[in-house]
C-alpha cells in the first residue's frame, strides 16, 4: 500500500468514526467568539476534502489538519463558557479557579493550532461549517441556560456541561494520538487527554460537594 493510499485510508476512517461536522471558526489567544453551537451528540458530517489530502505534507497529515480545525472551535467554546461563569457573582471559589485555569490553558492552544494551519496554508475553518455538533459541544439552548443561571444552579450547570465538553475533547485527542503525524499536534493530543481527564475528576468532586 503506498503512502498516499494510507493517508486516504486514515482520513476516511476518521471521518467514518467521528462523523465530523465542520463548524470551525478562526480564534486567537484569549478570545471567545460567537458560534453556531451544535448538539452534544455524535458528529455527523464528513470532514473537508474527504477522499483527498489537501495540503497534507511531509511533516503532517489529514488527521493533524482535522484535529486542529475541529479543536479550535471546541476550545473556543470552552473559553466562552469559562467567561460566562467568571462574569457571574457568587460563584464558589473552586469553580472560579477551575474556569480561570481552563481559559488560561485553552486560549494559548487555540493560538498554537491556528499557527499550524496558517503555516500549512490552510484555513482555520473547515469547508463544511453547517453548525452540526462535534462531540461534547453545548448547543445554543445549553449556552443560553448557562448565561441565565445564577448561584449554585449556574455552578452545577457549568460543571455538568464542561465534563461532557472535556470528554469530547479527549475523544478527538485520542484520534489524533492514534492517527496523527505532526509531532507537536500529537503531543498536544497527549497533553489535552492528561489535563482534561484530571479536570473531569476534579469537576465530579466539585459537583458532589454542591
Amino acid at each position: 500500500m503506498n503512502t498516499t493510499f494510507k493517508t486516504l485510508s486514515i482520513a476516511a476512517a476518521l471521518a467514518a468514526s467521528l462523523g465530523l461536522a465542520g463548524c470551525a471558526a478562526n480564534a486567537g489567544a484569549g478570545s471567545s467568539m460567537p458560534m453556531d453551537h451544535g448538539s452534544s451528540g455524535a458528529m455527523s458530517s464528513t470532514m473537508p476534502g474527504a477522499g483527498s489530502t489537501p495540503n497534507a505534507g511531509a511533516d503532517h497529515n489529514q488527521a493533524d489538519i482535522m484535529f486542529a480545525q475541529m479543536m479550535i472551535p471546541h476550545h473556543s467554546q470552552a473559553v466562552e463558557m469559562s467567561d460566562i461563569i467568571l462574569a457571574k457573582a457568587g460563584m464558589p471559589a473552586d469553580v472560579i479557579a477551575l474556569a480561570t485555569k481552563i481559559k488560561a490553558a485553552q486560549a494559548p492552544e487555540i493560538k498554537q493550532m491556528t499557527g499550524w494551519l496558517t503555516g500549512w496554508n490552510l484555513p482555520t475553518m473547515m469547508s463544511d461549517h453547517s453548525g452540526h455538533g462535534m462531540a461534547g459541544m453545548v448547543d445554543d439552548d445549553g449556552i443560553n441556560k448557562l448565561k441565565s443561571a445564577w448561584g449554585t444552579e449556574a455552578a452545577r450547570l457549568f460543571l455538568q456541561q464542561m465534563i461532557g465538553h472535556h470528554e469530547g475533547a479527549i475523544d478527538m485527542s485520542q484520534q489524533e494520538i492514534s492517527a496523527g503525524k505532526f509531532p507537536d499536534a500529537v503531543k498536544l493530543g497527549h497533553d489535552i487527554v492528561a489535563a482534561q481527564q484530571a479536570e473531569i475528576t476534579q469537576m465530579k468532586q466539585l459537583l458532589a460537594a454542591l
